[in-house]
């Protein structure tokens, strides 16, 4: 009857160490897949500005060649304006890339939300801090990316389980950090 209890008590305490295995590994699943899908949309920002910046010189270069006189140098100041604004958005998608390349998803989330966490809150959405990159849906679930810097991400940081925040007028708890 012992060895039965104690083999029971194993069997227990290797359940549970699979389940507590099972459970990390599905939270470092899903936050990967946020930051996947954040790293996606900074990408993007990155190669639509560095295509816009070569079309803007290219249309510059072409202006260059066909024209002459006043209407040469307004062509070409548009053109360099248009290459500025790309600039600038390249160099804002470069430090949202900077912001993902501190999050560590292999390392588990702790007690309170910090950049990288995934709150799980009472009402949906749920929330990823990571950078602003809006509506995320991960395996049919509704999660928004936001930054620390944000309101919202602001209002969330340091929160810790059952702590409460307020999202479209609506008071949530936090269920989950993961």
């Amino acid at each position: 009857m012992v060895l039965n209890l104690r083999a029971t008590g194993y069997q227990q305490v290797w359940a549970d160490f699979v389940l507590v295995h099972t459970l990390t590994t599905m939270n470092s699943a899903l936050r990967q897949k946020l930051f996947n899908a954040c790293l996606d949309y900074v990408n993007k920002r990155i190669d639509t500005s560095k295509q816009a910046m070569a079309d803007a010189q290219e249309s510059a270069n072409a202006e260059e060649k066909s024209s002459a006189g006043d209407k040469y140098e307004t062509g070409r100041a548009m053109m360099q304006i248009e290459r500025d604004k790309a600039a600038e958005q390249l160099n804002e998608a470069l430090k949202l890339k900077q912001v993902l390349d501190q999050i560590n998803n292999t390392e588990a989330r702790g007690e309170v939300v910090t950049l990288g966490s995934v709150v799980v809150s009472s009402t949906p959405p749920h929330f990823y801090v990571a950078i602003s990159a809006g509506k995320i849906i991960v395996d049919g679930t509704e999660y928004i990316a936001l930054a620390p810097q944000s309101p919202m991400g602001k209002s969330l940081l340091n929160l810790k389980v059952n702590d409460t925040f307020v999202y479209n007028k609506k008071t949530c708890t936090v269920v989950e950090i993961l």
